[in-house]
């Protein structure tokens, strides 16, 4: 549960949500025992208030009847003539409560049990004497004054004794119950709190324990924790996460596989040449040969090295896209001209059929895609061939066709087709200084625009391949 790191103790966080819950349970038991009692305790108090100020003014009534039934007029004579006979009687109309009764100068006159002893009363008689009704608690007694007030004014005060010892007995007794439940509730909800902290710590384990397996290059394929909340959601994010880690070292392993085979072809012919030179220095022939061999295949291993490094570039970061509304007609119109002149040294012709169409993407990605299409189309022509340019808009899409004449891919070999290094024949592709690198980097250019690149079949059954790249129209117009 604990560790030392720092010098600092380390508490598990297991253990942090059980104390963390049971200080929850606590304050809210705590805090809902304390509001139940102090709502019984301020309806006990109402409930003795309504009873005492019943019974003074019940008290009051009396006192004023016998007043009235008397033939004296002074109040304050007849107060001290029939105080004590008027504290009886009140007394035993209240049910034997202690009753003590005040002339208006805060005089006893009567008292129902006169060998009975009170407390220090004469605060709460200066305050009765003034007209107000108060009263003071002593222990289980509270004593309560109330002036006596008729039309004449108030001509006494009377002091009622109320035991309290019930109203405490019962509310002990319910502070007992109180204490109990709450702490029978705190025990169960601790209990079960902690049985699903236990679980969902023990979740979080696993959760680590598989990140640590990926950290050390044992992937996972199956999710550590089913459930179905956040844990579960994470379990499975995880189990992806691990998946693609693996997919992406097994596709960098490739990589850097097929860049060694690749770059190690150009350079073994490029040695060869060089000692072939060494050996037939006088050789007019051979040292032309080698030349034009040697430069090819530095071509080659620069177009390579410039691509890979391109591809790597939009593979670890966000590849810069200036992306601006153009005519793809002009762009394609471009292309075509630059790469006329390498398909006339292959006795090809280049048809266009280019229809405005506003598109809103990066230009010089553009440049890249069509420019490593029309490439790949002259390599893998035929002598005498053509090569079919076309665009137009569709809808919200404008989609590009460019059509050759020439081998064909077998249907085997287009699932690979985008893959990087992938080439179809690699005879061909030593022959043509082709890389495996141009359609992989188209893709990757095309999907950056928002657009998808597919290959097909010429209709018809016709010789050669289509590569059909389709693109979303921009919502203006064609910027000219």
């Amino acid at each position: 549960m604990k560790g030392v790191s720092g010098g600092r103790v380390r508490l598990s966080l297991k253990w942090r949500f059980t104390v963390a819950l049971a200080a929850l349970l606590l304050l809210t038991v705590s805090a809902l025992s304390w509001l139940v009692l102090r709502e019984i305790e301020r309806d006990q108090r109402q409930k003795v208030e309504a009873e005492l100020k019943r019974r003074s003014e019940l008290a009051s009534l009396r006192v004023r009847q016998t007043f009235l039934s008397d033939s004296l007029t002074d109040d304050q004579t007849f107060m001290r003539r029939s105080g004590q006979l008027l504290a009886s009687d009140l007394s035993g109309l209240l049910s034997g409560t202690h009753i003590v009764l005040y002339d208006r100068k805060g005089n006893e006159v009567g008292n129902s049990s006169p060998l009975s002893t009170t407390g220090s009363i004469a605060d709460t008689l200066e305050l009765a004497k003034k007209g107000m009704t108060v009263y003071q608690v002593a222990g289980d007694n509270l004593i309560y004054m109330s002036p006596l007030v008729w039309s004449i004014g108030q001509v006494g005060i009377v002091q009622i004794h109320y035991s309290l010892k019930g109203d405490h007995d019962f509310y002990a007794s319910i502070e007992r119950s109180m204490r109990n439940i709450g702490l029978t509730a705190l025990g169960i909800s601790f209990l079960i709190g902690f049985l699903y902290v236990q679980r969902v710590t023990k979740a979080l384990a696993k959760l680590r324990q598989a990140a640590d397996r990926i950290r050390s290059g044992d992937y996972i394929g199956q999710s550590p924790v089913r459930r179905r909340d956040e844990l579960g959601e994470l379990s499975e994010g995880i189990v992806y996460m691990s998946r693609e880690i693996e997919q992406s070292f097994a596709r960098q392993k490739q990589f850097i596989g097929n860049i060694s085979h690749e770059f190690k072809t150009p350079l073994t012919s490029i040695m060869a040449y060089t000692d072939l030179l060494d050996m037939y220095q006088d050789d007019p022939a051979l040292l032309e040969e080698a030349r034009l061999r040697i430069r090819k295949e530095a071509d080659r291993l620069l177009e390579m090295v410039e691509k890979v490094l391109y591809l790597s570039a939009m593979e670890q970061y966000e590849f810069s896209q200036n992306a601006e509304t153009l005519d793809i007609s002009e762009t394609l119109g471009d292309v075509c001209g630059r790469m006329n002149g390498k398909a006339v040294q292959f006795g090809l012709r280049i048809i266009t059929d280019l229809r405005p169409a506003a598109v809103t993407a990066d230009r010089e990605s553009l440049m890249h895609i069509f420019l490593n299409l029309l490439d790949n189309a002259i390599k893998y022509n035929v002598e005498g061939g053509q090569i079919n340019v076309s665009c137009r808009a569709e809808g919200s899409r404008c989609v590009v066709v460019i059509r050759d004449t020439g081998i064909g891919i077998p249907e085997e070999a287009r699932a690979k087709l985008f893959e990087p290094f992938f080439t179809v024949s690699k005879d061909r592709a030593r022959l043509t200084g082709g890389t495996g690198l141009g359609l992989s980097l188209v893709k990757r250019l095309v999907e950056l625009q928002n657009g998808q690149v597919t290959m097909s079949d010429p209709p018809g059954g016709e010789q050669g391949t289509v590569f059909v790249v389709t693109l979303p129209l921009a919502a203006s117009g064609v910027s000219k």
